[in-house]
């Protein structure tokens, strides 16, 4: 059994069929398809049902695919300690990103850029649910997101930030003077972002907490969606305040009490950090 083969496989699991692992790969599809088939003719067995529609894993390739991972990083892991024995990194880290924070990541990646020109980082953009459940499939190496205290059990983080949330709405909105309540704002349209994003989910901690109910107008996945249905005067939205500094052309209004607020925090796998997630961490402050 070879890499390349366990590496096609990986990837035709990830992307959910063989014309998008052939894209991710950047080969054609009878490649990936004659691949896998030789994999599974060696294996004695089929790790994936086929059909018009779909494709999907089979008890033995969900059993199999874990295990490939695992093999991968190790490969991968090797190569990077005889290039760190030399002084050098190369081949891949990637790096998750919780929709809608940066968290001056674009620093401590130039710097490992300048140190490391062989490496290559993938950054990963997604929900906070999905980048969790990757790290621990071992998909991504290394996490900017909000994780609570549960979230991160199997997983080894370190605070980097914390801020409050602001409510952000068009200039010519009617709002009460200074502060604004969760009761003013459950009455108010509301834009809110999707369940399974960090926002989300500490809005919605705050509004338990302050029992009170709210009925969003429009739930979206992107924060430039957000401000765009806010601009407009369409509804109001709560976002962290980092995040609303983007967009200087609306108006900002904070809570007196119960504001949602997150811990933004770098996370990782248990477990020794590759040399890659280890170079990146000591450039993040």
């Amino acid at each position: 059994m070879e890499l390349r083969q366990m590496e096609v496989a990986v990837a035709v699991a990830e992307a959910g069929g063989f014309t998008a692992a052939a894209r991710r790969l950047n080969v054609v599809q009878s490649a990936v398809s004659s691949t896998v088939r030789s994999l599974e003719r060696e294996l004695g067995t089929r790790l994936f049902e086929r059909t018009t529609h779909r494709v999907s894993l089979t008890p033995a390739g969900a059993a199999f695919v874990p295990a490939a991972r695992a093999a991968l990083r190790a490969a991968e892991d090797a190569r990077a300690v005889v290039d760190s024995a030399q002084g050098r990194l190369r081949g891949r880290v990637t790096v998750g990103i919780m929709q809608g924070v940066w968290a001056g990541l674009h620093r401590p990646l130039a710097a490992l850029r300048a140190e490391h020109p062989g490496l290559v980082v993938r950054l990963r953009q997604a929900a906070m649910v999905d980048i969790r459940q990757e790290l621990r499939d071992g998909t991504v190496d290394l996490a900017v997101v909000a994780l609570e205290g549960p979230e991160r059990r199997g997983l080894v983080a370190r605070p980097l930030s914390r801020e409050e949330m602001v409510l952000v709405c068009a200039p010519g909105r009617a709002l009460p003077d200074g502060t604004v309540t969760l009761a003013d704002v459950a009455r108010l349209p509301l834009v809110e972002f999707a369940p399974g994003w960090a926002i989300r989910q500490a809005v919605d901690r705050s509004f338990r907490a302050a029992a009170v109910e709210r009925e969003p107008v429009f739930e979206v996945n992107d924060i430039v969606a957000a401000s765009e249905l806010v601009r407009n005067d369409l509804g109001v939205c709560v976002m962290p305040e980092s995040i609303a500094a983007r967009f200087p052309d609306l108006s900002v209004r904070r809570f007196d009490r119960h504001a949602p607020s997150w811990k933004v925090m770098v996370v990782r796998p248990r477990g020794e950090a590759s040399p890659a997630v280890a170079a990146l961490l000591r450039h993040i402050a």
